[in-house]
């Protein structure tokens, strides 16, 4: 027969626990997906919070009112939900990047239901989530995730977190700039060999006028466009390891705005 005996005071601390992995795990990349049954969620929450409750060290919510015991988890929930969006905004570079080399190709106009967020995608974009999100498992980065998560009970005890609102924005500003480098170095050479084509394509058309050269230039564009998208797959390994390491340096800034 299991005996679990627990005080009130044990349980408040769990709850709490418990709400702020719940909501890291509701929106963090590969966790978050909505691919992910929510069951599953759920026991994967209360099982991590159950081990983090029996590994840390913990005292009892001081707390006057329920009012203030609300507060403290909406602080919670905020702080989970920080750490996981911190994560998961690094993974909108795929998408971005997506759209800008199906603009280039032509195929701007395909769009696909993306059965990881139910929404519609490029073609392109939904190419690289799925790339991206086969690097975080190979490379172990869900791992990281969890790790870094359980380790902000230590940095940031519970009812302890601080939010500057100045660090946390100037962490988001410096995300936006790199934003755009990042998604701009994962389809450079779809760029640049669409400018190279369009220059070919415009000779030839000065050359030879009586030559149809928009419906011969959207054929080849489709052609080299997927052709050199298949051909620098080798470079993706070496961009995703440049997403992750954004992925952390985002997770670390926000801890630190909450410390």
């Amino acid at each position: 027969m299991i005996n679990i005996t627990f005080t009130y005071a044990d349980l408040e601390y769990f709850l709490l626990i418990l709400v702020r992995i719940s909501c890291f795990i509701f929106i963090s990349p590969f966790y978050g997906m909505t691919g992910v049954p929510r069951r599953v969620k759920i026991g994967l929450s209360i099982f991590i919070a159950y081990l983090v409750f029996n590994a840390i060290d913990h005292n009892a919510v001081v707390y006057d009112s329920l009012l203030e015991y609300a507060i403290i988890v909406m602080k919670e929930a905020l702080t989970g939900f920080l750490i996981g969006w911190g994560a998961q905004i690094c993974t909108a570079v795929t998408s971005l990047a997506g759209s800008i080399a199906d603009m280039e190709i032509g195929v701007s106009m395909v769009s696909l239901l993306d059965p990881a967020t139910k929404e519609q995608a490029t073609f392109s974009g939904v190419f690289y989530q799925y790339l991206f999100t086969l690097f975080m498992i190979t490379t172990g980065m869900y791992r990281y995730l969890l790790q870094a998560l359980i380790d902000t009970f230590t940095l940031i005890p519970i009812n302890g977190a601080v939010f500057k609102t100045e660090s946390l924005t100037e962490s988001v500003i410096m995300f936006m700039s790199d934003y755009i480098t990042i998604s701009f170095r994962i389809i450079l050479p779809i760029f640049c060999t669409m400018i190279i084509l369009n220059v070919i394509l415009g000779v030839l058309a000065k050359v030879s006028p009586q030559l149809n050269m928009f419906a011969v230039g959207m054929q080849l564009k489709i052609l080299a466009g997927l052709g050199i998208m298949f051909l620098t797959v080798r470079m993706l390994p070496g961009a995703a390891d440049f997403v992750f390491t954004e992925m952390k340096r985002m997770i670390v800034s926000f801890v630190e705005g909450m410390m």
